[in-house]
């Protein structure tokens, strides 16, 4: 494989399904980046940019609120042209240089067309593909599956005659992995050895390649594991086989994504506690946004995958902020809104 020429400024992409810990991971990046100054472009799934604005409340000199650029106007891979190539020519414009660039693909994207997309000769003569990070849920491969309550997701999939694919959701996890140089097993404080080596199985029967495999807790690892590996990826990626390379395009159709508007709690565990419930209820892969609390001058933030429900404190409100209580919901085609939103509500 041919090293990166240093002149271009190096990119990593950071893969991942649904609530894999890819915005935990990138978060401590930016908190122990001992100088570096990094930009990101984060790529949501939603229609308000929860992970962004997560990533914006670190208050990190090294990546100030200009080096972070969202798109919210849908899957990278499927939008590099419209929105990939212009963010990546905002990022390259600032000043001073940045040194490495983290891009946050949505739980939905496919690593390999977003790779393809560094061949192309105005992209190629400025940026290089550092290496692919997949984040992978531990707890969830070590009970077989590759997100919450896989079940019923299944069962759900069967009853849509619409989707092409035999297996969407497998499939997407498959071709994260396929483009991977490295595969970050996270939340390992969730999982006891035999529950860790069941979750390293999984990833062994799916991944062709001699791949390392890294265990983390809360998104925790020296930046020099993931960052500096020069691999110019994007000269090797079309040796890495997926799903979809015989595709002009794919779809997304199976899932739905939705922002629902709560009142203001006074009781955060009580809400956790409903949106548990519409997880095994209602079939939702994913829950995260700000939340208000009553009396509290801090913003709530609440991340949910499947009924694994976590929130805190993340920061004060600002004059600026828009303070509303906002959920994104995301799950298979078909979530029952108004259900959901009865459930939230209390």
């Amino acid at each position: 494989m041919t090293a990166a020429p240093l002149s271009r400024v190096p990119c990593t992409v950071v893969t991942g399904f649904l609530g894999a810990g890819k915005t935990t991971l990138i978060r401590h990046l930016l908190e122990n980046a001992k100088g570096k100054r990094l930009a990101i472009i984060v790529n949501e799934f939603g229609d308000i940019g929860i992970d962004g604005e997560i990533l914006k409340g670190c208050g990190i000199d090294t990546c100030p609120e200009e080096n972070i650029v969202e798109l919210a106007n849908g899957c990278i891979c499927c939008t590099v042209a419209d929105d990939f190539v212009p963010a990546l020519d905002q990022i390259l414009s600032l000043m001073p240089r940045v040194d490495h660039i983290l891009i946050e693909t949505s739980g939905l994207a496919l690593p390999k067309p977003l790779v393809q997309a560094f061949q192309w000769p105005s992209v190629k003569s400025r940026v290089t593909v550092d290496g692919v990070i997949a984040v992978v849920d531990g707890p969830a491969l070590a009970d077989g599956r590759v997100a919450n309550d896989m079940d019923a997701l299944q069962a759900q999939r069967a009853q849509d005659e619409t989707l092409e694919h035999d297996d969407p959701v497998e499939e997407v996890f498959e071709d994260q992995l396929a483009c991977a140089d490295l595969i970050i097993l996270s939340k390992r404080d969730l999982m006891d050895a035999a529950g860790s080596a069941r979750a390293n199985a999984v990833i062994g029967k799916h991944v062709a390649r001699a791949v390392k495999i890294v265990p983390t807790s809360q998104g925790k690892l020296d930046p020099s594991v993931l960052l500096g590996l020069g691999l110019a990826v994007e000269n090797d990626i079309e040796n890495r086989k997926t799903h979809h390379d015989d595709e002009l395009d794919h779809e997304h159709d199976d899932f739905d994504s939705f922002v629902i508007d709560i009142a203001s709690v006074s009781n955060p565990d009580e809400l956790a506690q409903r949106v548990a419930t519409a997880a095994a209820e209602e079939n939702v892969l994913r829950v995260k946004g700000f939340v208000e609390v009553g009396g509290k001058p801090m913003r709530l933030l609440l991340q949910a995958v499947g009924p694994r429900v976590n929130h805190y404190y993340d920061r004060a409100w600002t004059a600026e902020d828009d303070r509303r209580s906002r959920l994104v919901v995301i799950g298979l085609k078909g979530l029952n809104r108004p259900a959901i939103e009865r459930i939230l509500a209390g």
